[in-house]
């Protein structure tokens, strides 16, 4: 039996929410420059991200929606054997 992550229809990996260290450098930099910035450019700013969130959101909504679902299956359509296991033979 092969474990749940190595099924197709398992969906989507997870978040990534750990910022790598380039990242969290740039972040100290925005930190920094957010304490000498004047009121209108961070209304600017995140006017901006709000914006761009909204449409991560929608994005991530409607791929979701339209994520391929897994199929049914069933590979045969026949009725079950009433003893529970097949008496045919290979040739």
């Amino acid at each position: 039996m092969t474990s749940s992550k190595d099924n197709q229809f398992y969906g989507p990996p997870p978040p990534v929410v750990k910022l790598t260290m380039e990242q969290e450098f740039k972040m100290r930099q925005i930190e920094d420059a957010l304490k000498t910035a004047g009121k209108d450019d961070i209304i600017t700013i995140f006017l901006a991200l709000q914006r761009q969130c909204f449409v991560l959101g929608n994005n991530m909504s409607n791929l979701l929606k339209n994520w391929n679902k897994p199929q049914d299956l069933t590979t045969t359509a026949e009725v079950l054997s009433k003893f529970g296991i097949s008496f045919e033979t290979k040739d």
